[in-house]
């Protein structure tokens, strides 16, 4: 176990520039215009929450991993993939916009074996832009600095190896509140027939602060009764309640300490439907106060 695991990933994180502007950008992958206007898929894309824990899980060969390589194999092949990861937070919202995103090691005190991996996908500015003018809620800012952190690609590394399928991020707005972020994510809806995966990637409960390294496959009562409330509200299909996760649960602020890897979860309920079956997936607490549960919905 690495006493520092991941918990360096609010870190100051180094910027990353790009020479590339926005105007030399070629063509991209996939064309959110075309998605839009052109013939709808034949199966509507599922969406997924996934709770991604401890980085190391991109190069093990562990439950969690098995179950994302599983799932890769399970779905549809995606046209492009969206992540809402909770390691990229702005001000404002910022979606990536380079076509060669950079793997991003937003972490430390990990084996250098971690530090070597990358996952290649390329990006699609053209997606970006189109993605930008499709939401009327908020302005979506080009940015060329991000690429994808490992909220992004530790989980996309074993459900999609080859890396060929376009990635871009959306990043989580630090001035939005749970319930702006969930009406935000509403206008992403239209993806879902156009043969897009919207991904979020976080934890349901997240308290660095009360780690309990002994056991690093239980959970505290107090995170194990969040995570099973919020699994009631969503199969109770309340899924606008859960942006008022404070009212969930007495447990909220110990499981919720901050929002950013909560948030992921709004991105992915606001697009499920009615028709929609929900499956949980990786449903363990981890070292006490985490827990790795994740959600399909199709």
């Amino acid at each position: 176990m690495y006493v520092h695991l991941f918990y360096l990933c609010r870190m100051k994180r180094r910027k990353f520039l790009y020479a590339t502007s926005i105007s030399l950008m070629g063509a991209s992958l996939v064309s959110l215009r075309e998605l839009a206007s052109g013939p709808k898929s034949s199966e509507r894309m599922p969406v997924l929450f996934v709770g991604h824990g401890n980085p190391m899980n991109a190069i093990e060969k562990n439950k969690y991993s098995l179950a994302w390589e599983q799932m890769g194999k399970n779905l549809p092949k995606p046209k492009a993939i969206v992540c809402i990861s909770a390691h990229w937070e702005t001000k404002g919202t910022k979606v990536t916009a380079n076509p060669h995103p950079e793997t991003i090691h937003d972490f430390g005190g990990f084996p250098q074996a971690l530090f070597d991996a990358q996952y290649p996908a390329p990006g699609d500015p053209e997606l970006a832009l189109e993605l930008g003018r499709m939401v009327h809620s908020a302005g979506v800012q080009q940015d060329l600095q991000w690429g994808l952190d490992h909220g992004a690609w530790s989980v996309l590394k074993p459900m999609f190896p080859l890396a060929d399928i376009p990635v871009i991020q959306l990043s989580l707005d630090y001035t939005k509140t749970p319930q702006q972020h969930f009406e935000f994510a509403k206008e992403l809806a239209a993806l879902r027939d156009r043969g897009v995966l919207v991904m979020g990637s976080g934890n349901i409960v997240h308290n660095l602060g009360r780690i309990d390294w002994q056991h690093p496959n239980s959970g505290y009562d107090w995170a194990i009764e969040f995570n099973d409330q919020v699994k009631k509200t969503i199969l109770d299909r309340n899924f606008a309640q859960l942006s008022n996760y404070k009212s969930l649960s007495k447990s909220a602020e110990l499981a919720v300490p901050s929002t950013e890897h909560y948030l992921p979860l709004l991105y992915a309920t606001a697009l499920a439907t009615e028709k929609d079956q929900l499956e949980f997936f990786n449903d363990d607490p981890q070292m006490g106060s985490l827990t790795m549960t994740s959600l399909k919905i199709s």
